[in-house]
């Protein structure tokens, strides 16, 4: 983590102790299976249908459920209902925001399709409040090119009657079992005096940990508080680069943004002092080789590379000592 340093609050006879703070962002595509339900439902927005379910009550559900709201017994009856509908609520969306249907004010809207006797939310393009109203009649415009997602629904627009479409674009194609949802979040997160310690030490190649007194556990990283009685850990305990491992994983199986070729593993490991493990990689021997007990130390980056954060240590390898006797560990598990 990186980020600028500032001052936080307390009592004015006091200096306020400096904490870290960086604006962070977290970015990745999220696949998923939809199953054979939401799948039928998408299928048909590619279509240019929209596909609601008959429930045990006689209701169509759009979009469709899987299972009954009444009975929870598995539902089968697909209903097409028409892309018409009317305005059951709103709200207004006076300041859209990166991703949003619309890069200027817009209305969301809960919209029972004719057929329909529930709502679906989607954007309505109009350009002030004052064009919404609680039963007004929209329909949907269907986005240009569709692929087989609620965004194949553009969005609503005031109209009574059906927009023109190609009718059953893509009904031969094969049906949608699976979608990928980005995922884009940006937060600023702020350190803890602990943690802006526990950082500030990884720029200088050290690993600290903290522990409330020379009676209580060591915790890396430092937490602020002791968890067993609420104790602040202020004592600082500075700790080796070297641990035992208590437990790992053998990693097989590829995924996306993945910086190693698997197979590698990932183990945790104590560190010699402290009394919770840390999680990191263990690179340096066969996979197979890897064991609870063996002996490791820390591999660092070049120090032109570190900055506030644990990948400072690139990895942990074996120092070839023998393994540490489980009695020394397994409260450690």
């Amino acid at each position: 983590m990186t980020g600028a340093i500032a001052k936080g609050s307390g009592p004015e006879s006091e200096p306020a102790p400096e904490v870290l703070s960086a604006e962070l962002r977290m970015k990745f595509d999220y696949t998923r299976s939809v199953g054979p339900i939401i799948g039928r439902f998408l299928t048909g927005l590619r279509a240019g249908r929209i596909s609601g379910i008959r429930g045990s009550d006689g209701r169509v559900l759009v979009p469709p459920a899987e299972y009954d709201p009444v009975t929870a017994e598995p539902l089968t009856e697909f209903v097409d209902v028409a892309d018409v509908g009317t305005v059951q609520s709103w709200s207004w969306e006076a300041e859209p925001v990166a991703g949003q249907p619309f890069d200027r004010p817009f209305a969301w809207a809960l919209v029972k399709f004719d057929g329909a006797d529930t709502a679906l939310l989607h954007a309505l393009d109009v350009t002030s409040p004052d064009e919404v109203r609680s039963g007004m009649r929209v329909r949907v415009r269907w986005a240009a090119e569709r692929t087989g997602s609620i965004h194949d629904i553009a969005c609503f627009e005031p109209g009574e009657t059906s927009s023109a479409r190609a009718a059953d674009a893509g009904a031969d194609s094969e049906p949608v079992t699976g979608i990928v949802t980005p995922i884009n979040l940006s937060y600023k997160h702020s350190a803890s005096p602990a943690e802006t310690a526990y950082l500030k030490a990884l720029t200088e190649g050290k690993l600290i940990g903290g522990r409330a007194d020379a009676n209580s556990k060591v915790y890396f990283p430092p937490r602020g508080a002791d968890p067993i009685d609420g104790r602040s850990t202020d004592e600082i305990v500075e700790l080796p680069d070297t641990g035992t491992i208590t437990t790992y994983c053998i990693v097989n199986v590829p995924f996306m943004g993945q910086k190693i070729k698997p197979p590698y593993v990932t183990a945790y490991v104590l560190l010699d002092g402290a009394d919770i493990p840390v999680l990191h990689r263990v690179l340096g021997c066969d996979p197979s080789e890897v064991r609870m007990g063996m002996r490791v130390r820390a591999v660092w980056k070049p120090r032109e590379e570190w900055g506030y954060t644990l990948e400072n240590v690139d990895h942990f390898e074996p120092t070839g000592e023998p393994d540490a006797d489980y009695d020394s560990y397994r409260h450690h598990l």
